[in-house]
């Protein structure tokens, strides 16, 4: 689980990570202000409240084991009652999934163990019926080997380098991808694959064998094969990746998820600015046909992805070399992520951590946020990130998730997180590897075939449910149904916080954020609504959020200006007494 995912960021020269150090970005954020090419971002997504859904493990409505979209669709009722008014859906493309549907074989087609294009259409009506929004995940970097693109650039003859769109036209693919310019050259410090083609060239990878590199060009080229960013053969690429946004914005999709957005152009300097400058291009051109779309990168540096025009940047999860990012501190500061004993976690009762470590990362990217107008969002967990149960107890996850889904920018909560889903370690699935375990299937209903998750033979799902076995022998699996039956469980809390979220104005996605006590177990802030007095005086649009994650009680000292306070959300019994707030061992407090 040490060993770094497909998605994990790729360190300086000089060892340094990229996140402690200042990026070209942060350091022109003065010059610059971190301005964004377009006028302002989504309403919605002051509001929004993300549920991430693996369609593949989600639910299964017609019997093949595999989930589907009419699963999601038929669940989109549960998923807003939980509190997310938002989904991001992984890839659902046409795809041999070698990669569980990260290398796309045609963008403009719903893979078929997942329904249909109308299909996925239907979704985007009924959500949009509830109030909700979907981003799709868009895979920009690469495609499949089997994608028709690179079927055709790898032919022989130059003059047959074509695809046919739907459309009737032609279109030129022949430097669609990166190719060298002889069978024997290498990838110029890239990884390569040669041999497996009919053309004299050698063709650059981004991640597995089978995703040949879409041609963003190079910042630098040096070889005559290394074509120029925004040159005419990576203005051409941008024009596909494009065409590919429409086709689905147009359709109903609310925007994208976008995958290693930091990754197109090769060979890119310190900061990144080739690739902000192509993302720049590519935001000219769709959000004036499409100003409501939401745009959020796996980036995890939002001094860059900010300047380039994201909506939104994700604090990525990781540990490289034993080292943690911020994130990591919070909630997996460990080498054995499944073992609660050695777990140096913020939110592990018994570690003594202190949460300095991780405003000291946090804060300086939250502002780089703030300052373009975008938003910095924390994660549950996600596809490639080890779910938090077993290792962490209900009440350190109840705990954890009060403080995630209060803070600023959008909350994203994968699924199954609200009802404790735990990790398990299976035999690798469709390039998994370590990720496979914390993609296994939604557990509905312990009185329906395998857990409510779909009604094949359990020996044909994607991958195994939860078994009694898998514990002690006697513990009953997690499932939705128990879960919302038990009034005290990890689901009615998550249900609770996003609810209060929803109804305060001080916990939209970009109301202030204040750190009153920051040094040791207590962390506290303030959350100030926009339109709060800006003279520092308390108001309805102010909350303080309080946490004590560890053993031993702790006393925050409530400043007599700021008003008179009340607890409105809580778990653990906190109380005021005498101007201070009582945080008992592993307690967590919303004051109004």
């Amino acid at each position: 689980m040490t060993e770094p995912t497909r998605h994990a960021q790729h360190e300086p020269s000089d060892g340094t990570p990229r996140e402690h150090a200042p990026t070209a970005a942060s350091q022109n954020a003065e010059q610059t202000d971190l301005q964004t090419p377009h006028g302002g971002r989504p309403q919605w997504l002051d509001d929004a409240c993300f549920y991430e859904v693996y369609p593949q493990s989600f639910a299964d409505t017609d019997g093949d084991g595999i989930g589907d979209i009419p699963g999601i669709t038929a669940h989109l009722d549960y998923i807003r009652d939980l509190g997310c008014n938002a989904l991001w859906i992984n890839p659902c493309y046409d795809s041999p999934f070698k990669d569980a549907g990260y290398d796309v074989r045609d963008y403009t087609h719903v893979a078929a163990r997942y329904g249909t294009n109308d299909d996925l259409v239907a979704l985007f009506e009924a959500a949009h019926e509830r109030g909700m929004h979907v981003l799709l995940d868009l895979v920009p970097g690469h495609t499949s080997e089997e994608h028709a693109w690179f079927r055709a650039s790898a032919r022989p003859d130059p003059a047959r380098r074509v695809v046919t769109d739907g459309d009737g036209t032609t279109d030129d693919v022949s430097e669609r991808y990166i190719w060298t310019d002889c069978w024997i050259s290498g990838g110029d410090g890239l990884p390569f694959i040669g041999g497996e083609t009919e053309r004299d060239g050698t063709y650059i990878l981004n991640f597995f064998k089978c995703q040949p590199a879409l041609n963003y060009g190079f910042a630098h080229p040096k070889q005559p094969w290394q074509k120029p960013a925004l040159g005419p053969d990576a203005l051409a690429t941008c024009e596909a990746l494009l065409d590919v946004m429409r086709f689905w914005l147009s359709r109903g999709a609310d925007g994208f998820r976008v995958d290693m957005a930091d990754s197109l152009v090769k060979h890119d300097d310190w900061g990144k600015p080739a690739t902000i400058r192509t993302w720049q291009y590519l935001f000219s051109k769709i959000r004036p046909e499409f100003p409501g779309a939401a745009f959020v990168s796996e980036w995890g540096r939002p001094a860059e992805s900010m300047q380039a025009g994201f909506d939104m940047d994700f604090y990525l999860d990781w540990r490289w070399n034993g080292e943690p990012n911020g994130y990591n501190m919070l909630l997996r500061n460990t080498d054995a992520p499944l073992e609660h004993e050695g777990d140096a976690s913020y939110f592990n009762a018994d570690s003594g951590a202190s949460i300095r470590p991780f405003l000291d990362q946090y804060v300086p990217q939250l502002r780089d946020c703030e300052r373009a107008g975008g938003r910095f969002d924390l994660i549950t967990c996600n596809h490639d990130t080890p779910r938090l149960a077993q290792r962490l107890t209900a009440r350190e996850l109840k705990v954890a998730y009060g403080m995630l889904l209060t803070m600023p920018g959008c909350p994203f909560v994968y699924y199954g997180d609200e009802i404790g889903l735990p990790y398990r370690p299976l035999p690798t699935k469709e390039g998994g590897y370590v990720r496979t375990g914390s993609r296994t299937p939604m557990q509905w209903d312990a009185s329906l075939p395998n857990l409510g998750f779909s009604t094949a033979p359990a020996d044909d799902l994607y991958l195994p449910v939860q078994e009694p076995a898998d514990g002690d022998g006697e513990t009953a699996p997690v499932t939705a149904a128990a879960a919302m039956a038990d009034p005290d469980s990890l689901w009615h809390w998550v249900r609770a916080v996003l609810a209060f979220r929803h109804a305060a104005p001080a916990l939209a996605s970009p109301a202030g954020f204040e750190v009153l006590s920051g040094d040791g177990r207590l962390f506290a802030f303030r959350r100030t609504a926009a339109c709060a007095s800006g003279d520092g005086a308390a108001s309805p649009d102010s909350v303080i959020v309080a946490m004590n994650p560890g053993r031993d009680a702790l006393r925050l000292p409530l400043d007599g200006s700021d008003g008179v306070r009340s607890i409105a959300l809580s778990i653990g019994e906190p109380s005021i007494e005498a101007g201070e707030l009582l945080l008992p061992p592993q307690s967590f407090a919303v004051l109004r």
